[in-house]
């Protein structure tokens, strides 16, 4: 049991391998936060202290007692109402108009297993593996009542957060703002780490020191954005990759989100995260519940590096789900920078022929086989197959690349509508769009009101014919635009933002549910959504619409910081780069794309006998290390943005086998040597170099590294397999 209560003096803890978490009940019943870290011993509530605040206020019940203020205390769930003039975790508007509210403690129950929450993604965990706390809060004026949730994966040093606002009162109210999770911390100084970016490069490392006032990331797009992704790091400012503590919170959600960073008055920390307070007014009537999505937590006292292997395992083994998830990736090829728009059934034939001989396992047909759809103007909507177009029926374009050996998988769009499309002109009320505006538009398309079923019903109704009609093993489920014009008949402009993702995850669920055996990939432009939340349904997102190796390093080291290399989407793309221009050679292309889910990009026919054998080569050694790629622990031993190379590598738990992947990223007139260090293996064990037959000592390794060639060449990479021998 990873959870413990002390009757006597209301003190919960919960203990991880390597955490512990705890809180306490006080005599007023406010719940109060105390200590989450490295694992302790003893109750810490000697940590509170009480004085006179000066301009903080007391609430009623602590009878003049002026060194008794919420302004000041650290709080596991706080509310607006209560004196804190803080950050709220939780804003609630009455029926009167009043925003006010006053949460004390009612009860708990400990139970066995992990928590889910209906109708959105969360971590999944057995009775072995997992506990959960539900923790009871009430105000006794309004009735409204809250639940939160913790689930506690005690092997994995994780916990959960997540809550349930329940109107248990009489009247209608309003949910203005609502967090998963607040972390307080009442002495030290703190970074925030959040991963910023735009479309084509997303997921930059940002790092700022928390200082007073309210330091503010989020989305307002409807996704979860390029622009900044749901997690953060609090770490101490001398935090590092291998040493230091650090923080890391987690949103499993795929909307508007945001996390806030405060330092207050008396040098308190607050860090919290949840969804957007913009766009968000959600109505509850009489028994009426609202659940707020997941954070997951985790604390590492040994850097940044060991924070985000813990995240790894979470996610590939807690988040992801389906057959996919843990298996090892079909390489695949697709047409869209091959052909773009341009293409008929014989290309896709003539491209699964060059695939087959290079010894690709699936050809994908992206945008441009449905509907009237030969440019990004028209055809959303219409998921019907353009037979004409194909000079074949779907059936008979996937019979003719299953003869050749592969598989085949397919693009969409679902969320998506044209104006110029049959379905628009029968259902224009189906589009988002302000009453008495016209729309905004983003790439010439309109977005879907998926938070109503008539709408998903239809659309699933029309893939599933697809689906159905072709030997589909995979989907590419794109979304190409964020929302802008928040508003639906299903509940004005309060609700949509939360009610569309719910939406989504529903018509995933389903579509799931019917296709079991189909991998389904994620996309909003690349990584405009890849997020915890999406990859509960899609176990691999596609990470960038940017290809090019040089980008994506930037671009896969901060995505590494949270999400295991088996949810990357990476691609050998073509040169010169389609969206740098840049031409860099076909093996870095491979390295780095081998930090992800591996395939191409490309029209092999445009390729030189040379470049086809190469990649024969590269996809066979794909197939060599892929269990130990898409399973094995990842290191950063670099940073790609600063350093003079990118280095990462793959070790499996035992310590035994190693591939050590680095790209150069200097050149220079009498270029110095460059040694990469090597980290986690065993210091006394003896490792021998693939190939060449050197060994080295786990510690030699660790402390001085490894030199690398100096050529005369642009970005050349390398990889490196080592594998232990004997012990010293």
């Amino acid at each position: 049991m990873a959870v413990f209560f002390e009757q006597s003096n209301r003190i919960f803890t919960l203990q991880t391998n390597h955490t512990t978490y705890q809180m306490k009940v006080d005599d007023m019943g406010f719940l109060l936060h105390l200590y989450y870290g490295s694992k302790v011993s003893g109750d810490m509530d000697y940590l509170l202290t009480y004085y006179d605040r000066g301009f903080s206020g007391n609430p009623s019940d602590a009878a003049g007692d002026r060194t008794y203020s919420m302004d000041v205390l650290p709080q596991e769930y706080p509310v607006l109402g209560t004196g804190d003039y803080r950050s709220s975790a939780l804003i609630i508007r009455g029926a009167d108009g009043s925003q006010c509210c006053d949460l004390r403690y009612v009860g708990y129950e400990i139970k066995k297993g992990k928590y889910g929450l209906d109708g959105l993604p969360a971590v999944y965990a057995n009775e072995k593996e997992a506990d959960t706390l539900e923790i009871f809060l009430k105000d006794c004026v309004n009735g409204l009542s809250v639940k939160i949730l913790y689930g506690i994966l005690e092997e994995e040093d994780i916990i959960t957060r997540s809550a349930e606002i329940i109107n248990s009162g009489d009247g209608e109210v309003i949910v203005e703002k609502a967090a998963s999770a607040c972390l307080d911390f009442i002495t030290g100084n703190y970074d925030m780490i959040s991963f910023y970016g735009r479309h084509t490069m997303e997921r930059i490392p940002q790092r700022e020191a928390i200082a007073h006032g309210n330091h503010v990331i989020g989305s307002r797009r409807g996704t979860s954005s390029h622009q900044y992704n749901p997690a953060v790091i609090v770490a101490e400012p001398d935090t590092g990759e291998d040493a230091g503590k650090c923080y890391g919170m987690v949103f499993v959600y795929s909307g508007n989100f945001m996390c806030e960073g405060e330092k207050d008055q008396f040098d308190q920390t607050r860090v919290m995260m949840g969804l957007q307070r913009d766009l968000f007014h959600y109505p509850l009537a009489k028994g009426e519940s609202f659940l707020v999505p997941e954070t997951i937590l985790s604390f590492s006292d040994r850097g940044f590096g060991e924070l985000s292997r813990r995240y790894h395992r979470c996610i590939r083994e807690h988040i992801c789900r389906g057959r996919h998830a843990q298996q090892k990736r079909t390489v695949l090829i697709n047409s869209w920078e091959a052909a773009y728009f341009d293409f008929n059934g014989e290309t896709i034939i003539n491209l699964a022929k060059e695939a087959a001989e290079l010894g690709i396992d699936m050809v994908v047909m992206d945008d441009g086989w449905f509907g009237k759809r030969e440019d990004d103007n028209s055809g959303l909507g219409d998921w019907q197959v353009n037979e004409k177009k194909l000079g074949c029926t779907l059936r008979e374009l996937t019979d003719k690349v299953k003869e050749l050996g592969l598989s085949f998988g397919i693009w969409m769009e679902p969320e998506m509508v044209s104006e110029d499309s049959d379905l628009c002109r029968e259902h224009p009320d189906w589009a988002l769009r302000n009453p008495g505006r016209n729309p905004v538009r983003g790439r010439n398309q309109l977005v879907l009101d998926f938070s109503r079923k008539e709408v998903r019903d239809h659309v699933f109704a029309q893939i599933c014919r697809v689906l159905d009609e072709g030997n589909i093993r995979y989907v590419k489920w794109d979304m190409n635009r964020s929302l802008s014009d928040f508003y639906s008949v299903n509940g004005g402009s309060g609700k949509i933002a939360y009610d569309y993702v719910l939406g989504v995850y529903d018509f995933l669920e389903k579509l799931l549910r019917k296709y079991p055996d189909i991998l389904i990939e994620g996309c909003s432009g690349g990584g405009g959504r890849f997020d915890a939340g999406m990859l509960y349904y899609t176990p691999q997102i596609w990470c960038s619409d940017n290809t090019d190796a040089l980008d994506r390093l930037w671009i896969q080291y901060g995505t590494s910081f949270f999400y295991p290399v088996s949810t990357v989407g990476a691609h050998v793309s073509a040169v010169p780069n389609h969206q740098t221009g840049r031409n860099i050679s076909l093996n870095t292309r491979a390295v780095v794309a081998m930090a992800g889910t591996f395939g191409y990009e490309l029209d092999p026919g445009k390729l030189k006998g040379e470049e086809k054998e190469e990649i024969k080569k590269q996809v066979k050694r794909y197939r060599q290390y892929a269990g130990l790629i898409n399973e094995g622990d990842y290191y950063r031993l670099s940073n790609p943005i600063t350093d003079t190379c990118g280095a990462w590598m793959f070790i499996d738990r035992k310590g035994e086998q190693i591939l050590l992947n680095v790209v150069m990223l200097g050149n220079h007139g009498n270029m110095p040597v460059s040694y990469v260090k090597l980290k986690g293996l065993l210091k006394d064990a003896l490792y021998e170099e693939t190939g060449s037959g050197k060994t080295y000592y786990g510690s030699a390794l660790m402390e001085a590294g490894l030199p690398m060639p100096v050529e005369l060449k642009e970005y050349p990479a390398y990889q490196i397999e080592l594998r232990k021998t004997v012990d010293r």
